[in-house]
């Protein structure tokens, strides 16, 4: 069924039950936990005396599944106008996209919810909550583009204003569903280590003939070795991208193209095996190509490399080296680069959009904006980050564990903040978890006459919140350790925390009032076990990490 079809049954659907709703309000018990109590009683009309939470929960999903299909088909319409710029141009294709993934998310949460009244399983409750997370976090991309590539259009055409409404609409389905649906807290096993891969080797796959065959020509003995533990990784087929023509395919385009489309867990991993070469190309890995592995030759051997940049004309959002949106992606041993420079402001290396994917031995090189972490729950281990403002970005739900984070020398008269973490709603299960990771100076910064200020992070939006555990952090750490981000914005609303750090920058002394130094019961909850459900998606990936502190 076409995807315009199965939206206008759903409309259809729902007008009759709107109709059928008396317009009474929604009570103010319901409504009192919301952001937004006074959209919550106007947007959830129910005359049954009896309804509860999950009535509500459901009619406010279907509002808003209401609302984003009005979105999208105004941007549509928008796209069509002859008064366009190139910068609206791009800005809204960022939100048009992103209105279709909020639909699919949306629909899928409902799909989960209409049925039941009772509690969703843990996993199940927080893949829901990740998605209503993501929604909120995709419009406030859309707006964000829209202010920075097209202000005066948009101001003309008085576009902000109602996506603006729309998501005061999804902060208060996400808030009724944790309410209702929200996962049960349970005792984690913290602590528990999977040893995975052995120094940047993989342990032996499972694998067909034919696939075997495939790593037999490409060098296996080079790329898969056992660690011992007895571990395996399951894959369906291995694939060869190799510059001088000698493998299945040239560029790492034309491997992702080829694989399959909306693979199983039970298939296995399809892995695209990346030769040590420069590969000047802008990869994409959409989210129908999911469990599909990337495996290079190693840092700064297999290197991806491109140079959008704001300045040049592109949207942050798709200014990406290399952007992945594919549930359980995997990369390993890749070196992923933005050149435009520190000049050229905000230029992405990697976007990373894809839910319970993981980046392991990995490098990321650019200046500001280097590590977009868009949305959804994602892993990074053994990785080092380069960059100067705001390097790793964005409102995922995010650890980072034994990665080398090297601020590097930014433009005369600015200064360096590590993270600008992207929470706007108390409700989202989104944030940045910074555990056993070496905090120094690149070569460039350590070398310069050491006036350059270097920050823990800062917050870009309201609910801000970022976690540095158990790491080493260097001279280069001021010893405010937080910057604002203008004037006292965020500043009552963020949370800003560190546990257990080590080395001449940690010292928590001097830091600013606004932050925290947490015991270790608080600092659990920002683990892989717990934050991310790593025991739930690590494992098969075959990546080592460690689930609690």
């Amino acid at each position: 069924m076409a995807f315009n079809t199965i939206i206008v049954s759903f409309l259809i659907l729902f007008t009759f039950t709107t109709i059928a709703i008396a317009a009474t309000l929604a009570p103010p018990s319901v409504c009192q936990d919301t952001p937004y109590p006074s959209v919550c009683q106007a947007s959830l009309p129910i005359n049954n005396s009896s309804a509860n939470i999950h009535d509500y929960g459901r009619l406010s999903i279907r509002k808003s599944i209401s609302s984003a299909t009005k979105f999208a088909n105004l941007i549509d319409k928008y796209l069509t106008a002859s008064d366009l710029t190139p910068g609206a141009i791009n800005a809204l294709k960022d939100c048009q996209y992103l209105a279709r993934v909020n639909i699919d998310f949306l629909t899928s949460t409902f799909n989960s919810i209409n049925t039941t009244q009772t509690p969703l399983s843990d996993t199940k409750s927080e893949d829901m909550q990740t998605m209503l997370s993501a929604i909120l976090t995709n419009t406030e991309t859309c707006i964000d583009g829209l202010k920075a590539n097209a202000a005066s259009w948009t101001s003309k055409n008085g576009v902000v204003g109602p996506i603006e409404n729309d998501n005061k609409l999804y902060s208060v389905s996400l808030a009724l569903f944790n309410k209702g649906w929200g996962r049960t807290k349970k005792n984690k096993k913290f602590g528990f280590s999977h040893k995975g891969f052995k120094n940047g080797k993989l342990p032996p796959f499972k694998m067909s003939q034919e696939s075997k065959s495939v790593l037999e020509t490409v060098g296996r003995r080079k790329l898969l070795q056992s660690n011992g533990a007895g571990q395996q990784v399951v894959i369906s087929k291995v694939v060869v991208v190799r510059q001088d023509g000698s493998g299945n395919f040239t560029t790492i385009t034309d491997a992702v193209n080829f694989a399959p489309n909306k693979s199983a867990a039970s298939a296995g991993y399809f892995v695209v095996y990346v030769t040590a070469g420069v590969y000047e190309e802008y990869v994409n890995i959409p989210s129908n190509k999911r469990y599909l592995m990337m495996i290079g030759d190693g840092i700064n051997q297999t290197v991806i490399t491109g140079n959008h940049s704001v300045v040049d004309g592109w949207t942050t959002f798709n200014s990406a080296t290399f952007i992945v949106t594919a549930p359980y992606f995997v990369a390993v041993n890749i070196t992923i680069r933005n050149t435009a420079g520190s000049i050229k402001h905000q230029a992405v290396a990697l976007r990373n959009g894809a839910d319970l994917s993981t980046f392991y031995s990995c490098s990321f090189e650019g200046y500001q904006d280097t590590l977009y972490t868009h949305s959804l729950r994602q892993f990074y281990r053994e990785c080092d980050i380069y960059g100067t403002v705001d390097f790793i970005f964005g409102n995922a739900a995010v650890v980072f564990q034994n990665c080398n984070l090297y601020p590097r020398l930014p433009m005369s008269g600015q200064f360096n903040a590590i993270t600008a973490q992207g929470r706007t709603d108390p409700g989202q299960n989104t944030g940045t978890s910074i555990q056993k990771c070496n905090i120094r100076a690149a070569d460039d910064l350590a070398s310069s006459n050491g006036n350059t200020v270097t920050y823990l992070g800062r917050p870009w939006k309201e609910y801000s919140r970022t976690v540095y555990m158990q790491s080493y952090m260097d001279t280069l750490i001021t010893p405010a350790g937080w910057s604002i981000w203008s004037g006292d914005f965020a500043l009552n609303t963020s949370y800003y925390a560190e546990f257990n750090n080590s080395g001449p920058g940690s010292d928590t002394s001097r830091r600013v009032s606004w932050s925290y130094v947490i015991n270790a019961t608080d600092a659990a909850n920002f683990t892989v076990s717990s934050f991310i459900a790593g025991d739930a998606f690590l494992p098969q990936t075959g990546v080592p990490y460690d689930g609690g502190l």
